[in-house]
């Protein structure tokens, strides 16, 4: 259960001026492992692009967005090695952009799943396959250790059934061997945590969740009461056409976010990633833009608090899960 707490209001329409800069310090930090970071951070998801888009995004637009995300303070990046179009990599772009990478920088990313050139998806690894999608992962981020690995489990956005413990076994076998520093899962069941807890400890839980999208209530709710960080994807609800329950933000709870959205000077989208951060001090947001309006918009959001009132508001738009 989400405590919720009277907070004063904030107006964020200058939030993103040159005086006042957004800060990704402003919701504060939690730990992932043995590394703190500001909760709000990027994922390079759609650095290159729009999948589905032929035309890449320039690529200096790119970087530029990446060094202006550090810049704002920034210190946690989601990516992995299978985000890439033809000609961009989000890998080959983050190295590009942030080497010699900042002290603090923590790049988290997911492996368990491989794409090739040709356009094909293998979303399953075998366990002894593993080794390999972490040598890539260094290889093309430049580093002698990944900070931390999730286990990225299905075929698709829906969470699948099976056991996780040979892989989980895998990456413990890698941490030991000093290749990759901390575990996390991705689009797992609550029994693959549990699972996976057996075998390593596990830093992170990255899943589908955000204000519309809430089957993870519970296993949200879990990850605080064991001080894991609970990382959600598409948590404002712009995910692949078609691919989450309403999960465009212009449909389910339209009127209450724009409500909301207009008392704040926000928009939309920050107040989907400012409920999503009130779920809890373990939650981290990894929103992902190759746009630097967008990206100052998404850290920004990290400093929107909302009422007693407004999380109301916002809560009943979508009936917690069962």
């Amino acid at each position: 259960m989400t405590t919720h707490t009277t907070t004063t209001r904030t107006d964020l329409a200058a939030v993103s001026t040159a005086s006042t800069a957004p800060d990704a310090a402003a919701a504060g930090t939690w730990q992932l492992g043995d590394r703190t970071v500001n909760r709000v951070g990027f994922g390079a998801m759609r650095l290159m692009g729009t999948f589905g888009d032929p035309v890449p995004r320039d690529r200096a637009d790119a970087i530029a967005v990446l060094r202006r995300a550090v810049e704002l303070g920034v210190n946690h990046v989601d990516t992995a090695a299978f985000y890439f179009f033809p000609t961009r990599s989000a890998n080959e772009l983050i190295g590009a952009a942030l080497q010699p990478y900042p002290d603090d920088l923590v790049i988290t990313t997911k492996i368990g799943a491989s794409a090739s050139r040709d356009g094909s998806f293998e979303p399953y690894a075998r366990p002894d396959q593993l080794r390999s999608h972490v040598e890539e992962n260094i290889r093309q981020l430049g580093l002698d250790q990944l900070d931390v690995v999730n286990l990225r489990w299905g075929a698709g956005l829906d969470r699948e059934p099976g056991s996780v413990a040979e892989h989980v076994g895998a990456l413990a076998d890698l941490r030991d061997a000093g290749l990759v520093r901390n575990i996390g899962v991705s689009n797992v069941l609550p029994e693959q945590l549990d699972e996976a807890l057996q075998i390593a400890p596990v830093v992170c839980v990255q899943n589908r969740y955000g204000l519309t999208d809430r089957a993870d209530d519970g296993l949200l709710a879990r990850c605080g009461e064991l001080g894991i960080a609970f990382v959600p994807f598409f948590s404002m609800g712009a995910a692949l056409p078609g691919a989450v329950p309403g999960g465009t933000p212009h449909e389910a709870g339209r009127a209450e976010v724009e409500s909301v959205a207009a008392a704040h000077g926000a928009t939309p989208s920050q107040v989907r990633q400012a409920w999503t951060l009130h779920r809890g001090p373990h939650v981290l947001t990894i929103p992902g833009t190759g746009d630097l309006g967008h990206l100052e918009q998404n850290v920004a959001a990290g400093a929107l608090r909302l009422s007693d009132d407004e999380l109301a508001l916002l809560d009943g738009i979508a009936p917690p899960a069962a």
